[in-house]
């Protein structure tokens, strides 16, 4: 019996006991939402590529592929996944990467995981393999279910497979430094990002806007000398150890709170230490602040705030309208009829 058909089987099972299922693959993301419900399912051992087609810019891969390995590959051809996403961790799966839709420095300007996503094979709630969406971008049917998969945490059905549209590596990537505080760095960046610039990447810490141009060596060379920075300097570490967590301000064990803003929202005065990525739209907060205060900002300035990291007692993430929240209730039974799949991995009450 393949991998597959094992995953399938044990879902089967699954099924008929009404045995609620915690799947995962690397783990690496575990820390995010709430603590898994049921029998551990391992899909890590459902890996390799099904099919690339480097002149298609189209990778398909079973979901237990480790991302590491995936990066490589397509780096070989000189190509990469655009939204850059992070993996938190050196047995972090593609599989989890979807589940947990996270993207990295780039999104803002090159898209999320979901733009990316053309298709994907799973095993729903009844237990059958089904596909939704395929390799190319236009005229897909289910291209839009794919994307609803992509962040639903593994609620939805069990991942086997999924196809991403990649691109070419830039051929160059160039950091601009420049002295400002947080308010202006949102301003300039914004700014700029209404120009035609190779913009990949804009982060603010501790009163430095940090940058990041990709693409042909011209076109970075002009923006460089267009937009006159304190300071320049050539280091991709940088930007995957923003990526992944690593850099200082992600060093500790106190809450970390991500806020997810319009990018052009003014600064908000948590009361703690601020890390501003996307330009604006996501920003990071080491604060003391009681989670309702926190969330309450969020909301007043047109977003909503997740506790990313630290006691997991409190709520994660931020409230839904009731509206939304009954949507969500209906599609999770609409594929998980039983309530097997990740039970209460995303909310307390289902």
């Amino acid at each position: 019996m393949n991998q597959q058909d094992s995953i399938v089987a044990r879902i089967a099972t699954a099924i008929e006991e009404r045995s609620p299922l915690a799947v995962h693959g690397g783990s690496s993301k575990s820390f995010y939402g709430y603590p898994a419900q049921g029998e551990p399912l391992d899909v890590s051992g459902h890996c390799g590529v099904v099919e690339y087609d480097p002149g298609e810019l189209v990778i398909t891969c079973r979901t237990g592929s480790r991302l590491a390995d995936i990066r490589s590959i397509l780096a070989e051809q000189g190509q990469h996944l655009p939204f850059e996403p992070p993996a938190f961790g050196e047995h972090a799966t593609i599989g989890g990467t979807v589940a947990c839709g996270f993207s990295g420095p780039r999104r803002a300007w090159s898209g999320s995981l979901r733009d990316f996503l053309l298709g994907v094979k799973l095993v729903n709630g009844n237990g059958k393999v089904v596909r939704y969406g395929g390799q190319v971008m236009k005229n897909v049917a289910g291209y839009d279910i794919s994307r609803l998969v992509a962040g639903s945490m593994g609620t939805l059905g069990v991942l086997l497979e999924v196809s991403f549209k990649v691109l070419p590596m830039p051929a160059r990537e160039l950091t601009l430094s420049f002295e400002c505080d947080q308010a202006e760095s949102i301003r300039r960046s914004n700014s700029w990002s209404g120009q035609a610039l190779p913009l990949s990447g804009a982060s603010w810490w501790q009163g430095r806007l940090q940058l990041r141009l990709s693409g042909a060596e011209s076109e970075v060379g002009r923006a460089a000398e267009m937009l006159r920075p304190d300071s320049q300097y050539e280091d991709p570490l940088a930007w995957e150890d923003l990526r992944e967590h690593r850099s200082e301000f992600f060093r500790g064990t106190s809450k970390l709170w991500r806020l997810s803003l319009p990018p052009a929202a003014d600064p908000i005065d948590l009361d703690g230490d601020c890390l501003v990525d996307w330009g604006g739209a996501q920003r990071w907060y080491r604060s003391p602040l009681p989670a309702d205060e926190i969330r309450e900002r969020a909301a007043h300035a047109g977003g909503h705030a997740t506790l990313f990291r630290g006691d997991s007692g409190k709520a994660r993430f931020h409230p839904l309208p009731p509206t939304l929240e009954r949507m969500q209730r209906r599609i999770k039974r609409a594929f998980d009829p039983h309530g097997l799949f990740n039970p209460f991995r995303m909310s307390r009450d289902w």
